[in-house]
């Protein structure tokens, strides 16, 4: 029998809470992920992703605030959680001198999968390792044991996967690959948790809740987000970009037109809420000629996620600020 919780949500947490030390690695987060759903926790390093998760599947007590997956509870019943959940962490260990066949066994036995054939022939399938299947796992590509690992994760047939950062560090064609994979799996009515550093990932999910210094800044659909801070953006490119990032900086009109300006490579994206963008995108030219930049491109664009994130954490760092009693009189970048 379930507990009490909505019956179309996967995952409820109410004010979960976890610090070590002096550090709270995660500061009272409330998130409501549905059946079905494909959910992004998304923020840099150190932002609270892998405590979360971890929290999450039962590995780490929260120090405060409830977690119910499935509507079990995550403290009281963990038995009922393990068996219906997947978790592919950042370090999944494979065991290198086994097969693929014989790793995809292994892990069925330890789940309790005692029929795990023709489940490992369907994910063999799934993930197109058959034709490797005998290969061992220690002479596979970086691509091919994230697919492996994501083929174990799945061999009991969990109803909600958990995902730590599960593309990073392998190549831009294996990503496009693993994402299929799991674009396949949300078809499937598999619930998708998973945590990542990079916002152009979370486009492809259902909702994105952005994480920072443990604290959610904004939970919605990406469409919802894009338009979050009522934001318009000139995207510049030019040359020298690094030189115009200081021009821009240093001139006080700028600073009082524009609310940021974000460096992306070559490109800065000059970030506003007030007045026309032609008058703004006039504004850069003329600053921009009178001191030498060469101007490539330049156009309005809708704001990213990146935009609206680096937004949302300049303005947490300048409320953090007033708070200590810190706050400059100057307005700065």
């Amino acid at each position: 029998m379930k507990g009490g919780s909505d019956p179309g949500s996967a995952i409820d947490v109410e004010g979960l809470t976890k610090s070590f030390k002096t550090t709270k690695a995660v500061a009272g987060i409330s998130l409501d992920v549905k059946r079905g759903e494909m959910f992004a926790l998304v923020g840099p390093d150190g932002a609270g992703k892998t405590t979360t998760i971890r929290m999450l599947c039962g590995i780490l007590s929260a120090d405060a605030g409830t977690a119910r997956l499935l509507g079990f509870d995550v403290k009281k019943e963990p038995e009922q959680i393990k068996k219906r959940i997947g978790y592919l962490s950042q370090k999944f260990s494979l065991y290198t001198d086994l097969s693929i066949d014989e790793n995809i066994e292994f892990f069925a036995r330890i789940n309790g999968v005692k029929d795990f054939r023709r489940r490992r022939e369907e994910l063999l399938e799934f993930t197109r390792l058959a034709p490797f299947r005998n290969r061992l796992a220690d002479k596979l590509s970086g691509g091919m044991k994230q697919k492996l690992a994501l083929a174990c994760t799945l061999i009991h047939t969990p109803e909600i996967i958990f995902l730590d950062e599960p593309t990073t560090g392998v190549d831009p064609v294996t990503r496009r690959d693993f994402w299929k994979l799991l674009a396949e799996l949300m078809k499937g009515g598999t619930t998708i948790f998973l945590t990542t550093p990079y916002l152009d990932e979370a486009e492809r999910c259902t909702r994105v809740a952005l994480i920072d210094r443990g604290e959610i800044l904004a939970c919605d659909v990406p469409e919802a987000i894009h338009s979050l801070l009522g934001q318009q953006v000139i995207e510049v490119s030019c040359s020298p970009a690094r030189t115009a990032l200081a021009v821009a900086s240093g001139d006080a009109a700028m600073r009082e037109r524009f609310d940021d300006v974000q460096m992306f490579g070559e490109r800065l994206d000059f970030v506003f809420t007030k007045g026309s963008a032609e008058d703004a995108t006039a504004m850069i030219e003329r600053l921009f000629a009178d001191n030498n930049i060469t101007v490539a491109d330049i156009r309005t664009k809708t704001p990213s996620l990146e935009n609206v994130f680096i937004s949302l954490m300049r303005d947490r760092a300048r409320r953090d600020a007033v708070e200590a009693g810190a706050e400059k009189e100057e307005k700065q970048w």
